[in-house]
């Protein structure tokens, strides 16, 4: 399960590297940020697509074996991947702020991965399908599915050009319930290799075509967040975002967090808030420009010292030679005597 996270964050990483160059190459009312859909017929846009695929194919995978407080966090690595290639393939400036950022996002990201609370044994889709009957997860999902239309048709519009949050929100409040849908699915693809006869169960289909709708939802509203805003910028925030849905999402519906420790609830905590701290420097700071000349002078590569140290002798002839007061201060002070 960690090797493939690990091979999901790479894949994933780089793809939205490759969309987001195929965005560029659009122009006019046919971009997805206008709402069209000229991008279908880009290829580094489908290379992207595809490098995606791959990624949330060992992702899905990393779900059957893995708890989902584990394999999310994990995702802080895609960050990673997609701000240095976006530094090198797309010419966007990444500040020692956005550095130190994506630093502390994999620095949390290994501090949740230590802390992670251990899910609940779900066996079988019948115990799969008692959870989904639960209360708690019924009324969040019913409220992921609101604030998702209320995002869609009245944010959307109206504040979707110039605000990052509204677009990544969506996909990551949808993502949440995709997650869960992977993790029914994963349980039948076991009992489908263990010989039960799962094609039967309706479940799984239900979990499938929920899937499918969801994920169809997440790219739409990712391209159109890509097409508007730098991917040093959306990448960082979609994976909070999307990570803090996982969290609530896998905390309802598996009951994570009942049987915690105490010092796996704070290191839990302060692993999340360490990823936060390092997507505020990255978001906050990404038009600061920072260069050498901020720095202190000892720091300056080739800037010599204005002030070369004195030899001893110099210093001395100096201290001989040097009047106490400048001319101008003595022939002030001779005018007060003189008065």
């Amino acid at each position: 399960g960690l090797g493939l996270a690990l091979a999901s964050s790479a894949f994933i990483g780089g793809s939205f590297v490759l969309k987001k160059k195929g965005l560029l190459r659009l122009c006019g009312p046919a971009r997805a940020g206008q709402g069209g859909h000229a991008y279908l017929r880009e290829w580094l846009w489908w290379a992207g697509l595809l490098c995606m695929g791959v990624g949330e194919a060992a992702n899905f995978a990393a779900y059957a074996f893995a708890p989902a407080t584990l394999v999310t966090p994990l995702g802080a690595l895609s960050v990673l991947v997609s701000a240095v290639l976006s530094s090198i393939f797309l010419n966007e400036q990444l500040n020692v702020h956005g550095k130190i950022g994506c630093i502390l996002s994999i620095l949390g990201s290994t501090v949740m991965v230590i802390h992670a609370p251990q899910e609940e044994e779900v066996s079988s889709l019948e115990s799969m399908a008692e959870k989904l009957k639960d209360p708690g997860f019924i009324v969040f999902a019913v409220c992921v599915l609101v604030s998702s239309l209320l995002l869609i048709f009245v944010a959307g519009p109206r504040y979707g050009q110039s605000n990052v949050l509204v677009y990544v929100l969506v996909c990551s409040a949808i993502g949440s319930l995709s997650v869960s849908c992977v993790k029914g699915l994963g349980i039948a693809l076991k009992e489908l290799f263990s010989g039960k006869p799962v094609l039967k169960e309706p479940l799984g289909w239900v979990l499938l075509v929920c899937l499918v709708i969801c994920i169809s939802i997440q790219i739409n509203y990712l391209n159109k967040a890509l097409d508007i805003f730098d991917t040093s910028v959306v990448t960082p925030i979609y994976y909070v975002l999307f990570t803090t849905a996982v969290m609530t999402c896998s905390a309802i519906l598996f009951k994570e967090w009942q049987h915690m420790v105490l010092d796996n609830i704070i290191g839990s905590i302060s692993g999340f808030l360490t990823i936060v701290s390092g997507i505020f420097l990255l978001h906050a700071f990404r038009d600061m420009p920072f260069t050498p000349s901020l720095l202190p002078l000892f720091l300056q590569p080739g800037r010599a010292d204005p002030h070369p140290p004195w030899s001893s002798a110099d210093r001395h002839q100096a201290c001989q030679h040097q009047p106490l007061l400048p001319s101008e201060d003595k022939g002030s002070q001779s005018a007060e005597e003189e008065e």
